[in-house]
């Protein structure tokens, strides 16, 4: 069920454009105009993502299995992330560093491992606040046997364990003409699990951030404020990464550093959205649990807040701001917004600033339930998917790339 919109999200839809400017504490957009054309600057960047182009980063992320935290293909793959954000002329990379065990807390999954591939009765709702599942559900969980995996080079490339110690994740950042100490965090998970390449959970999400880099790179793009683009580790243990991040640059927010330079190394956060598991939206499963091996013709970008959150009000307000962007932007599937975001690295920031997480399905109610049979599985790997799923996150990738250039109030210009 799509939820109405707020009155509050009415008037911010229907704000002059001057109020852009003036706004600090919530995002606003410029009424949309009536058509795309070369007029509008943002729908010419949109127009520079391309299939093929994401489908190749995601393809280059899975050359190092799924990833897992802790090991040396994950220290590989954060060093490729970089250096390809450094081609893309997001120079200005910077890492993040933090101290991990295996006795850290780690949040519930949406649902156990064990539940049967039967209906049964389920709680009014889920402890991280993801709905109520209800309907047909199958088995789901994580997947730790690696004989599950038939590709011998896969296994062999998966074999090493993780081990606790010092970890890292990188970002890079665009900065503001205007407003260099106001930034909107862009966000996704590059670890993963499950013997696979986590090509979905979550090669996806990384790749369209990576892609949106690139594109915000360009040398004849400029904005109004920053966006930063990172790449956290650790979301599989439990969103540490993301956690890490808040408690290491939260009060370092609109910071002059040194003074009087015009830089500012943390700037203030004006929203925080989050790609998590992108490409596949094939429906419910069946009575029996089977799936269809097709994209569905109404597949759509779940846009999720926590209705449950301090920042309830700016979140839903954020999210029905990219539900319009999608509408001006995205070339071939619709948005769903919908208040049960959990479980992905949104979540640290969702009681600080307006957090939003798109993804192919509910988190909570639909990849809880058995919607996604690759979600932590050894068949979540790049030859799994059509380009009808790898379409899907490139439209994510507009809609994203649509709200936040304008968000930043985007521009282009000339180059000599």
């Amino acid at each position: 069920m799509r939820l109405r919109l707020l009155p509050a999200a009415v008037a911010v839809l229907l704000a002059p454009p001057a109020l852009a400017a003036q706004s600090t504490t919530r995002p606003v957009l410029p009424p949309a105009r009536a058509a795309i054309d070369s007029a509008d600057p943002v729908a010419m960047m949109v127009a520079r993502l391309d299939l093929e182009r994401y489908k190749a980063t995601i393809k280059g992320l899975t050359q190092f299995g799924d990833r897992r935290q802790g090991t040396a293909r994950n220290r590989a793959a954060l060093d490729w992330i970089e250096a390809q954000l450094r081609s893309y002329g997001c120079t200005n990379t910077e890492r993040l560093t933090y101290t991990y065990t295996s006795g850290t807390p780690r949040l519930p999954a949406p649902a156990a491992a064990d539940r049967p591939a039967v209906p049964r009765p389920a709680p009014a709702l889920t402890t991280q606040g993801g709905g109520r599942p209800r309907g047909v559900r199958t088995r789901t969980g994580v997947n730790s046997d690696s004989l599950a995996q038939p590709d011998a080079r896969l296994r062999a490339l998966n074999a090493e364990p993780s081990t606790d110690g010092e970890r890292q994740q990188v970002w890079c950042t665009k900065v503001g003409t205007t407003r260099p100490d106001e930034m909107y965090i862009v966000g996704a998970h590059m670890d993963g699990i499950g013997w696979g390449e986590a090509a979905n959970d979550d090669g996806s999400g990384t790749a369209l951030v990576m892609e949106l880099a690139r594109v915000f790179s360009s040398p004849d793009v400029q904005t109004e404020r920053s966006i930063r683009f990172i790449l956290f580790n650790n979301e599989e243990t439990g969103l540490n990464g993301a956690r890490a991040y808040v408690e290491q640059r939260q009060a370092r927010q609109g910071i002059e550093e040194p003074r009087g330079s015009g830089r500012f190394p943390e700037p203030k956060w004006l929203g925080m959205i989050q790609h998590d598991m992108m490409l596949f939206d094939h429906g419910a499963p069946s009575p029996d649990g089977t799936m269809s091996p097709v994209q569905r013709p109404e597949a759509d970008v779940n846009i999720e807040f926590q209705s449950a959150s301090k920042q309830a009000k700016g979140s839903a307000e954020l999210a029905w701001l990219f539900h319009q962007a999608n509408e001006k932007y995205a070339t071939d599937y619709p948005a769903q917004v919908g208040p049960h975001m959990t479980n992905t690295d949104s979540g640290p920031f969702q009681d600080l600033v307006p957090a939003i997480s798109l993804r192919e399905n509910e988190r909570g109610i639909h990849t809880g339930s058995g919607w996604n049979p690759h979600w932590h599985q050894p068949s979540d790997r790049y030859d799994t998917f059509s380009d009808a799923d790898f379409r899907l996150g490139l439209n994510a990738a507009q809609t994203t790339l649509g709200a936040v250039g304008r968000l930043v109030g985007a521009t282009l210009k000339r180059v000599p």
